[in-house]
């Protein structure tokens, strides 16, 4: 296998590390695979979008979601470091209102993967990072929501100093106990 699945805390939530083959000219390794991704990660599972952002250092996105044409998101760095967030806003979880934290970096190459019924966020610890990230559905602006990224009933502890830089939406966010969730 090209791939090693690993459960985070939230078993839904799962790293995956491709093996990656090098030498002295460099490095390869397959992003995604399909059969694969289906066979040890979330079967039937469709990609229809990727994204691509770049951040500086401080740069928090996030805690995103869409409440409606909920996303699944497989997320990767292809330069840089950021940690990476998952928090459960499915009511009817056993882990509701729990997240999971992973760093991702260009040199690890590691992937996360983020159901839908999540709320995603990160924030840059390196210089600058480029964040990439397939999802499951198409971006509906009309339905995308936003969850206040130091909400105290979440509890993120985020390898920060001081107040990140967030945008405008982000900041005013909600708390999750007002926010819309996932039954």
């Amino acid at each position: 296998m090209a791939i090693q699945v690993t459960a985070t805390a939230i078993p839904d939530v799962k790293i995956i590390e491709p093996k990656v083959f090098g030498d002295a000219r460099g490095y390869f390794y397959e992003s995604f695979n399909a059969r694969e991704f289906a066979e040890q990660v979330a079967p039937g599972v469709e990609f229809v979008q990727d994204n691509h952002s770049r951040s500086g250092r401080g740069v928090l996105r996030g805690l995103h979601y869409q409440i409606e044409h909920a996303q699944g998101k497989l997320v990767r760095v292809v330069e840089g470091e950021v940690f990476d967030i998952a928090v459960d806003i499915r009511k009817s979880s056993p882990t509701f209102g729990k997240w999971v934290g992973v760093t991702l970096s260009q040199d690890d190459h590691r992937q996360l993967w983020v159901p839908p019924g999540f709320a995603h966020g990160f924030v840059v610890v390196s210089e600058s990072a480029q964040f990439l990230y397939k999802t499951t559905d198409f971006w509906s602006q009309a339905h995308e929501r936003s969850i206040v990224w130091n909400d105290p009933d979440i509890g993120i502890d985020w390898p920060i100093d001081g107040e990140p830089l967030v945008a405008a939406k982000d900041a005013a966010g909600k708390r999750l106990a007002e926010a819309e969730v996932f039954a």
